[in-house]
């Protein structure tokens, strides 16, 4: 066997392309089976590859952010509960609590051991957005987890490869469209089948045993490049405070303080708002997930990831904040509290190296509309929209319309949405001037136009925030334009709470508007031509947020020409 400190530099390099190929093409496979279009079309889900000490060597590329570094805590904890020696080759154990996956009942974690020649050398994890888990729909105003659906301990789906019938007849006994979640389950299994198959093909090519060398070689480059980057930032203690609109008159509030000191450092949420009675709270996996990798795009962003990129990196919140909420604590939304952890690392970054970092986006945090009811042939549907707001704008160019961040979940094909459920998407077109100013403007938002085509009422489930504060730019630039959300009637629904939509009735979401970057007096002329011309910003606009008219910049540009 190969010590880590053996391995050729290249050859190394071809390991770790090979094994992220890997947890890719399990991915892949776990996306082409899965039954719901929250996978197959929006990507929410991950794959991860562990060693036998249960530290991940290699993440999908495909799948969503929120799940970094989480998986392994899922195991750690699920070995506490089933000891190592009842974990069998052909095993697949699941769970869905909040507080050892994903931060919400709904993202299910599912484990499988992997055996070479009998010997355990490692793990497979997956971690997908299931359709529905019963319970109150995924909504956000539920009061405690107990509301808000099935919670699974860990439990083994299946035995030495056959299925635990009676896990599988609760499950489908309990959750609104059973077909999908038991079919998604399977999709999961699916992945850790290929997961072990393409393992055992690297073994064969490789002529290596097992995984310990390797994930030891691989973790301490990934740890190097990481203590690299951060010994690289001036030492001191940077803060921050953001804020958001909360539940009701109760705002959020993220105090966030990034601490430098040599290789490490620690974020800490101490003064952040208490957890609340109500679904915002994020569990302290999910804010570890969603602090470590903003960190990891903006001080290191091509090292592939793995347990080493976050050895540097501590993350901490008060026991009973809305970032370390206690349990019974409600958590279905806790994306509109997570989501924001990145423009608050941001802010604080930007005190030291604006150049790496972008301004808040409109989809931190995301805006999720859940639509459930009957369709026109009596058939249970519960369908998640996923749309995104810009994202923000940073030192060197203009951010990205409708593009998601911190999470990559996409909208996916409205054909597929339309047909899984009886809505119709009239429209889904840019909002002009939503970009924040800036010497570099903030990707714009969009509005969505939807309508019931059922026979009878459905049950609609509202998860927005950002219609009081706005995503804020950085070093100058404005503010992006806010959410809202409206019936065609101009009546307005609870922005995170349930209510009913009947037949014939649309409702108009509006995506945030990014931040922009930079003094927008700094944004150059022939940019802003260009906006225009794309439909990109107004004239009102311009001499609005930019202080230009358009006779002014239209005749500079001509006497260039």
């Amino acid at each position: 066997m190969k010590a880590g400190a053996d391995f050729d530099p290249i050859e190394l390099e071809i390991f770790w392309s090979r094994l992220l190929s890997v947890v890719d093409e399990a991915a892949v496979a776990l996306l082409r089976t899965a039954f719901s279009t929250v996978v197959r079309e929006s990507n929410d889900f991950t794959v991860v590859l562990m060693d036998a000490d249960g530290d991940s060597i290699a993440d999908t590329n495909i799948g969503t952010p929120s799940f970094v570094g989480i998986l392994p805590r899922t195991l750690r904890q699920c070995l506490a509960q089933i000891p190592i020696e009842d974990w069998q080759e052909g095993d697949c154990i699941v769970t869905n609590d909040p507080w050892m996956t994903a931060g919400h009942l709904l993202d299910l974690a599912m484990l499988a051991p992997i055996f070479r020649h009998g010997r355990l050398i490692g793990f497979s994890g997956s971690m997908a957005h299931l359709p529905d888990i019963g319970g109150a729909l995924f909504s956000a105003d539920c009061r405690e987890v107990i509301e808000e659906g099935i919670r699974i301990p860990p439990t083994k789906f299946l035995r030495r490869g056959e299925e635990n019938h009676d896990l599988a007849s609760l499950i489908r006994a309990n959750v609104r469209v059973p077909e999908q979640v038991i079919g998604d389950f399977y999709a999961q299994v699916a992945a850790h089948a290929v997961c072990a198959r393409k393992i055992s093909d690297f073994f064969e090519v490789s002529g290596l045993k097992d995984l310990t060398a390797i994930s030891a070689a691989l973790q301490h480059r990934a740890d190097r490049a990481m203590r690299a980057a951060i010994d690289d930032l001036p030492d001191g203690t940077y803060r921050s405070v953001l804020v958001a609109d909360g539940y009701d008159g109760e705002e959020t509030r993220i105090a966030c303080a990034v601490k430098v000191y040599g290789s490490e450092l620690h974020v800490d949420y101490a003064g952040s708002s208490k957890q609340i009675a109500r679904g915002l709270n994020s569990v302290m996996n999910f804010t570890y997930a969603l602090s470590v990798y903003p960190l990891k795009c903006a001080l290191d962003p091509t090292t592939p990831r793995n347990e080493g990129s976050y050895r540097s990196i501590i993350v901490t919140a008060p026991e009973g904040s809305i970032l370390n909420p206690i349990y019974p604590a409600a958590c279905n939304a806790r994306q509109l509290t997570g989501h924001l952890l990145a423009g608050a690392i941001y802010k604080c970054l930007a005190q030291v190296i604006p150049d790496k970092v972008i301004a808040e986006s409109g989809t931190a945090p995301t805006l999720r509309s859940v639509f459930s009811g009957n369709d026109r042939f009596g058939n249970r549907f519960s369908q998640v929209l996923f749309g995104s707001g810009g994202m923000g704008a940073s030192a060197r160019s203009d951010g990205h319309s409708c593009t998601p961040f911190p999470t990559n979940t996409g909208c996916g094909s409205i054909e597929a949405f339309e047909v899984a459920a009886p809505l119709i998407v009239w429209r889904k077109e840019l909002i002009a001037d939503s970009g924040g100013a800036g010497q570099y403007r903030g990707g714009l938002g969009q509005e969505i136009e939807v309508e019931v085509v059922a026979n009878g009422d459905i049950q609609l489930s509202l998860m927005a925030d950002r219609q009081k504060n706005p995503p804020e730019g950085l070093m100058g630039g404005r503010r992006g334009a806010a959410v809202s959300i409206r019936r065609q009637d101009g009546s307005e629904p609870h922005p995170k709470s349930r209510s009913v939509l009947s037949p014939g009735q649309r409702l108009i979401l509006r995506y945030a508007g990014a931040g922009g970057f930079g003094d927008p007096s700094k944004r150059a002329h022939d940019e802003m031509l260009r906006d225009l011309k794309d439909g990109y910003v107004t004239i009102a606009g311009l001499e609005r947020d930019y202080g230009v008219r358009l006779e002014e910049i239209a005749g500079e540009s001509a006497v260039r020409r």
